[in-house]
């Protein structure tokens, strides 16, 4: 299911995801390379749609209101361009709604995943800045990464019944989610949100406020060390959840996605080897880490560990 070469626009559109897609998601685009030629552009489709909207409620100068409208906007384009009429719709848009009409890709995994982004505005209905317990914020995951798992799931393919392979992929995108939330936290409460679930902080002695005073101060403190030690030995299980859907995708894009897993995995070994820093800088896996990870993936020679 390549990317039409008939189309002029439709072409740019994907170029445009592309690009989105290798500037900011550097680990992302890194492992869509391993990926079959004829699967990315739909690859970066999704990122670039899910880019779109992050941008739209994280990045944009416009008032609360203003980015609620964007985001009904993008929905009423999206939903115009599946039913044929792109004649209005900016690039990122054409391009997902391709993607979605050629791999039969269910829409209402982009209505659960635009839900969940309003839930991140400021002044919507079902704004949450912060989540009481771990059920809490899964439900918002559902939406935000669960749901992103299952758009890929057609585009990757599988080797078995797709509904058999839809749990290990909502957890996988859960489990990425989870290690952003981890390496971000100090961005996160730059922006007014703590994702980390409130309970569990508070069984270290965590709060808001601690969370507040470290990133302040640029100082670190153990209760905080503790609890991130904690939420990263549940992201690794997690991960351990997910691998065996890894087996259940066509052999053809098991090499980018166990590189992808690799590659997400490694950044919760670098918070750990960093002493936790994630208060004070953004964690990333070294380069030539990265590069060895997809190396040994591109082999066969690396199978997650987590």
């Amino acid at each position: 299911m390549g990317l039409p070469q008939a189309d002029p626009d439709l072409d740019a559109a994907y170029r445009y995801c592309r690009q989105l897609a290798a500037h900011h998601g550097k680990s992302y685009h890194l492992a869509t390379r391993l990926l079959p030629g004829r699967d990315r552009p739909a690859v970066h489709a999704l990122y670039g749609f899910a880019r779109t909207v992050d941008d739209v409620v994280d990045t944009s100068a416009d008032s609360p209101a203003a980015r609620l409208a964007e985001l009904d906007r993008i929905e009423t384009e999206l939903a115009a361009a599946l039913a044929g009429d792109a004649t209005s719709t900016r690039s990122v848009v054409r391009a997902v709604a391709d993607t979605i009409t050629r791999y039969r890709i269910d829409p209402a995994h982009f209505a659960s995943f635009l839900t969940a982004m309003r839930m991140d505005l400021p002044g919507a209905p079902h704004f949450r800045a912060t989540y009481p317990t771990m059920t809490a914020l899964r439900e918002y995951m559902h939406g935000s990464a669960a749901a992103i798992g299952l758009q890929m799931l057609p585009v990757l393919g599988t080797v078995v019944a797709t509904a058999e392979a839809e749990p290990a992929a909502a957890t996988l995108g859960e489990a990425f989610q989870l290690t952003n939330f981890l390496r971000d936290v100090g961005e996160d409460l730059d922006r007014g949100r703590v994702y980390l679930p409130a309970d569990e902080l508070a069984a270290f002695g965590v709060d808001a406020d601690l969370l507040r005073a470290c990133r302040d101060r640029g100082r670190r403190d153990p209760r905080v060390d503790r609890a991130l030690a904690h939420l990263i030995a549940v992201n690794r299980h997690w991960y351990r959840l997910a691998e065996p859907g890894l087996a259940m995708l066509s052999p053809r894009v098991r090499p980018g996605m166990i590189a992808a897993f690799e590659l997400y995995a490694a950044i919760l070994d670098e918070i750990e080897r960093g002493g936790f820093p994630v208060l004070q800088r953004r964690v990333v896996v070294p380069r030539r880490r990265r590069a060895a990870i997809v190396a040994a993936a591109l082999t066969g020679r690396r199978q997650p560990a987590v």
